[in-house]
């Protein structure tokens, strides 16, 4: 079916920059518009604001778990196997991961709610960017604890700050520590290594891991293909040693801590620089680096550029993003500045296939919903195929087309909408409202089908699954 060619400025605003149009009147000055939602802008909205602690909760879970091995009986004389977990240990982790997915709905709904909600549906995008360019996934229960509190601590508060301050609260917080073992590693020669050497103790249980150092140079900062080397990666795990997650004798458990003892002693050599800092600063000196590096630069602009241009992203764009980046040292009001500026973005084409999560956002913004309700966002996204804060992989979702516009998906789409809006199918005149969300990006086929639908039920679906409402 041919796409309109001619989307209004207004269209490219409300739905491609920002999360998708409502019934309200349209911005006169759709660039000011965009500009003027960094002053708009809720850090912590009230529904993130009221999430349980996910830090006291996995605080007290381990305190509970310590105090009842410590009652469990001990092994038989002369057993090769130490004991399995006794039932009481087993009803306080069942009990832990009931009390984990209840926080992780939660969660997902105080984001849906602040989505629909938002002044600023810009930089509420801007959220939902960064937040997969940093991602963590969701795949067990300690991790799917802090999940929601991942994006609303280390990167709402930064989303208009600057990026280097948004990857040092990225990677310490304990969400990221977990998801990709930073908490477990351990410098070789570090005094705790020596020590539990002296004692005999497992050697692999002890070791260097190279998860969270690998992925901050590949995917967030400097890139793939940016020429650092596998011994770079080692000398910056070396230098993270330490990194880790606060026990009970930390200042605050359950948060970041740094533990001189597992720290790798000696200078550090990365991409030819030699970092002679002690402690904690070591790693923090190699990331401020990365964070002003030019091949960053290029990485983030090309990211941004493939987001808001189209899949294969302008290479004027990504150069003229880049300087931004690297003149202002990363300020980020500033790349969004420039990124709004930029005319590659508001090609009066449609650019982009919305994503699950962006269509379902949408498509409750364009019904003039003001809260999820009874709607279970966490099982709507299982179910449409991107369920939150879990892409599977460090690397996040992938933001082109092919991934997301197969036959089977669209269906679960139209099964959706079909559900969606079912109750409101008296309420709502999908010929009068689709004009509104859609301006100058309805095209005369989708007006037709509308028109001449079956039931008002079916318009709504209809106008919801269209080509024009699928792409921004």
């Amino acid at each position: 079916m041919p796409l309109s060619t001619e989307l209004s400025p207004a269209a490219i605003a409300l739905n491609r920059f920002g999360l998708g149009a409502t019934p309200a009147p349209l911005p006169g000055d759709p660039r000011q518009w965009l500009a003027a939602q960094f002053d708009r802008f809720e850090t912590t909205p009230p529904a993130f604001a009221a999430l349980p602690d996910a830090r006291a909760m996995l605080t007290a879970y381990q305190e509970q778990q310590r105090a009842l091995r410590k009652q469990a009986p001990p092994p038989a004389p002369g057993s090769p196997m130490p004991p399995g977990k006794t039932p009481e240990q087993k009803l306080a982790r069942r009990d832990f991961g009931q009390d984990v997915r209840a926080l992780y709905g939660q969660a997902v709904q105080a984001r849906t709610q602040s989505a629909l909600t938002t002044p600023a549906p810009f930089v509420e995008r801007m959220v939902h960017f960064w937040s997969n360019h940093f991602c963590v996934s969701a795949d067990d229960i300690p991790v799917t604890a802090f999940a929601g509190a991942f994006e609303r601590d280390a990167i709402r508060p930064h989303v208009l700050g600057r990026f280097e301050d948004m990857v040092l609260a990225v990677e310490r917080h304990p969400a990221m520590l977990m998801y990709l073992n930073q908490n477990q590693s351990i410098g070789p020669n570090s005094p705790a290594a020596l020590r539990a050497q002296q004692r005999g103790g497992n050697p692999r249980k002890q070791g260097l891991n190279e998860n969270l150092a690998r992925e901050i140079m590949e995917l967030h900062t400097l890139g793939v293909r940016s020429g650092y080397t596998q011994a770079d990666v080692t000398e910056f795990a070396r230098a993270m040693t330490g990194w880790t997650i606060g026990g009970p004798n930390d200042d605050a458990p359950g948060d970041f801590a740094f533990h001189p003892q597992q720290h790798e002693p000696g200078t550090r050599m990365v991409l030819g620089k030699a970092y002679a800092q002690q402690g904690m600063d070591q790693a923090r000196a190699v990331m401020a680096d990365f964070a002003h590096a030019p091949a960053t630069a290029t990485h983030v602009a090309t990211k941004l550029a493939r987001h808001f241009a189209g899949d294969n992203a302008p290479p004027s764009m990504v150069t003229r993003m880049a300087n931004v980046f690297q003149t202002t040292r990363g300020d980020l009001p500033s790349l969004y500045k420039a990124l709004i500026e930029s005319p590659e973005a508001w090609q009066s084409q449609p650019l982009k296939a919305k994503t699950p999560w962006e269509w379902t956002v949408s498509a409750l913004r364009a019904l003039g919903r003001n809260e999820p309700g009874a709607l279970q966002m966490a099982a709507i996204q299982q179910q449409l195929g991107q369920p939150v804060w879990k892409p599977g992989s460090p690397a996040g979702w992938d933001d082109t087309a092919a991934s997301w516009i197969a036959p089977d998906a669209l269906m679960r789409r139209v099964e959706f909408a079909q559900r969606l809006v079912a109750p409101l199918a008296t309420q709502i005149d999908a010929r009068r409202l689709a004009p509104q969300v859609l301006p100058g990006a309805l095209t005369p086929a989708t007006q037709e089908q509308i028109a001449h639908a079956e039931t008002p039920a079916s318009a709504l679906a209809l106008m919801l699954v269209s080509p024009d409402f699928l792409r921004r």
